[in-house]
């Protein structure tokens, strides 16, 4: 499926306003995108909606929120995956989005130090 012109809007939209953490670029995947520093995911970015990388201690904030965690299916059943939704303050405001997206980033860097 195609992504929209919309949705690549949004997502430089994202990538420019990440821009305060560093040299974030995002990449096609799986009809989304993935958003990457330093070659490592941090988030991504599916129907126009931007999800995190959390792990066991960052997933309360996001929980707090009310938020969403990204899920998928196959085989007919649903599976979450580790990012949620970002809170709509940080895609507003470049200094909120610095914290959650460092956070995010700094979650994806302890996930693949302990894969190591």
């Amino acid at each position: 499926m195609p992504v929209s012109s919309e949705e690549k809007e949004f997502v430089s939209y994202i990538v420019d306003l990440m821009q305060i953490i560093g040299p974030v670029r995002a990449r096609p995947m799986f009809g989304g995108f993935g958003i990457f520093l330093n070659n490592l995911m941090f988030g991504l970015v599916a129907d126009s909606v931007l999800y995190l990388k959390v792990d066991s201690i960052t997933r309360s904030a996001f929980e707090a929120k009310n938020l969403e965690a990204f899920t998928y299916v196959k085989n007919n059943k649903p599976y979450a995956m580790s990012y949620y939704q970002t809170p709509e303050e940080a895609l507003e405001s470049n200094e909120d989005m610095a914290l959650w997206a460092r956070q995010a980033y700094d979650v994806a860097l302890n996930a693949r130090k302990s894969k190591k």
